[in-house]
């Protein structure tokens, strides 16, 4: 049977020319030196089970009770079902003093911090500010590099996305441009760019076909089990296909780096900063960027 995903407003087929399926790593979860390869070549790994899952539903429990709280699920329905209310607005939980201890399990947990540990090949450590997001109907993410917003420490630093729910193509799971990595052009434009330094909106495109028209890659997405986990570099282009349902799809974006090396300040510490500038004034359009960068 043929299946069609919506990205942004593109409908892609799975395993038509824009799309394909991730490439799961779990036969060599216990191999650093072959995970780091496999990172570098493909720029992304994707391991299913690599959380607990009953910990993972746990966390995504808590967050869905805090927004039962804020008036944002349907009533008359199962917390635990995530179904949107008719306002239909997403939700974000950003920060280091808005977590719950259940996300905190998940990803500052001992199995975590191993992980990298052997990965980074030193002791690890993450980033305090933690981004979890709850997205609507409709809602979806645009193609984008994450240095952008967090590129003033070292550039070996890693995202790990975990997805707090079973995410069927419908609700809207991760997508990675495959070879997106090595798009030279665009790392030297939009990859150097800061988002509270230069105030330029962060998405490079929302729209997923025109990247690999003009520069090539294949995206690239899953079906997602609460458990699994997706980790990339900063200069892998990533978005999301669209959600499609009625009920909130909910994940985590956490970051990892060597402790050794410098960190960008903005998101470690007791409390911190986060963005301070980027939407405090007039911001410039992608458009008129990658106009003067050529891209």
């Amino acid at each position: 049977m043929t299946v069609h995903v919506i990205m942004g407003e593109r409908e892609l087929e799975l395993e038509g020319p824009y799309l394909t399926q991730l490439k799961e790593s779990n036969d060599i979860l216990n191999d650093e030196q072959a995970l780091r390869e496999r990172l570098r070549e493909d720029g992304y790994l994707f391991i299913r089970g690599f959380h607990d899952r009953d910990r993972v539903l746990r966390a995504k429990l808590s967050f869905l009770q805090r927004m039962a709280g804020q008036g944002k699920l349907a009533e008359g329905t199962a917390i635990e079902d995530g179904i949107i209310n008719e306002a239909n607005r997403g939700a974000s939980f950003q920060g280091s003093e808005r977590q719950p201890q259940e996300l905190l399990d998940v990803v500052n947990g001992p199995s975590t911090m191993k992980f990298f540990d052997r990965f980074l090949g030193g002791e690890s450590m993450t980033y305090d500010y933690k981004w979890v997001r709850a997205v609507q109907t409709g809602g979806f993410t645009g193609a984008h590099y994450d240095i952008v917003y967090m590129g003033r420490g070292t550039t070996n630093l890693y995202t790990l996305w975990t997805p707090l729910d079973d995410i069927p193509y419908e609700l809207g799971g991760l997508a990675v441009l495959l070879g997106s990595q090595h798009f030279d052009r665009i790392r030297e434009t939009y990859g150097q760019m800061d988002v509270d330094r230069d105030r330029v909106d962060g998405w490079f495109t929302d729209d997923p076909i025109e990247l690999i028209e003009k520069y090539g890659g294949r995206w690239a997405t899953a079906q997602f089990r609460a458990g699994d986990a997706i980790i990339f570099g900063m200069y892998t282009m990533h978005g999301s296909l669209t959600n499609r349902t009625n009920r909130y799809r909910l994940s985590a974006d956490t970051r990892y780096q060597l402790k050794s090396e410098p960190a960008d300040e903005r998101w470690v510490g007791a409390k911190p900063k986060g963005h301070y500038a980027w939407h405090s004034g007039a911001t410039v359009k992608m458009e008129d960027a990658r106009a003067k960068w050529g891209v």
